[in-house]
């Protein structure tokens, strides 16, 4: 019953998004994933690599970070969930060397938003232009759309409830971006309003952050698979 409930919003949200499968055709994604506290091959990299496919791009997952470096030739999208140890300590150069690239894109998803790595200042600080470093109990709270006339929010609704982990999100202040801010979410505890969706404005690639996604809960979420495409979709610039 919740399966087909979810697949009839699904389609829903299709149809309002006008995806007709091949937004993203002939764009390679690269699907960077693992690490702790998450069921990264289910959720990053089966559902969230079919959310993807589904818009017409080609996916290419990986939890191997000795690959990643040689996986990103030819990627026009690079999206990142991982908080695992970098075992190639030339990929990080190369991921900020990609960012660099005006004709690419990267998508920083969930745990990506954390900070992971005390040796790699420059991925918070210029990528994500912040970070969290902790997260309200896992539970229901509400997104608020703060710019729903951007593409990135076509067909989301302009508020909706998700089941999630809040991420408290900590601005740096001696970022060289900046951030446009797409959603938010207020915290039921504390009462404090924390970003969950914007633009970094500074690399020359597009970046978006999306600090939703735990679990099945927002995985399988339509308003989570419409913000996920569409981000995508920004990204590689459709």
């Amino acid at each position: 019953m919740i399966r087909n409930c979810i697949a009839a919003g699904l389609v829903l949200f299709s149809a309002t998004l006008g995806m007709a499968g091949d937004n993203l055709k002939g764009t390679k994604v690269l699907n960077v994933g693992g690490g702790s506290s998450h069921d990264y091959n289910r959720w990053f990299n089966q559902e969230d690599s079919a959310i993807l496919a589904a818009a017409g791009a080609r996916v290419e997952y990986t939890d191997k970070t000795e690959t990643v470096r040689e996986k990103l030739a030819g990627a026009k999208v690079l999206c990142l969930s991982i908080n695992q140890p970098w075992k190639d300590k030339a990929a990080p150069p190369a991921i900020m060397d990609f960012a660099q690239d005006p004709s690419k894109g990267i998508l920083i998803v969930h745990a990506g938003t954390w900070y992971n790595w005390k040796d790699w200042n420059e991925y918070n600080r210029v990528l994500v232009s912040g970070g969290a470093r902790g997260h309200d109990r896992l539970g229901e709270f509400e997104v608020t759309v703060t710019d729903p006339k951007h593409p990135i929010m076509k067909g989301v609704p302009k508020t909706f409830k998700i089941t999630d982990e809040l991420y408290n999100f900590i601005p740096d202040e001696t970022s060289p971006s900046s951030r446009i801010v797409l959603a938010t979410g207020k915290s039921p505890v504390t009462g404090k309003v924390f970003p969950l969706v914007w633009i970094t404005k500074g690399p020359k690639a597009k970046i978006v952050c999306i600090t939703l996604g735990h679990d099945a809960r927002a995985h399988e979420l339509p308003a989570y698979r419409a913000i996920l495409t569409n981000s995508a979709n920004w990204v590689a610039g459709r």
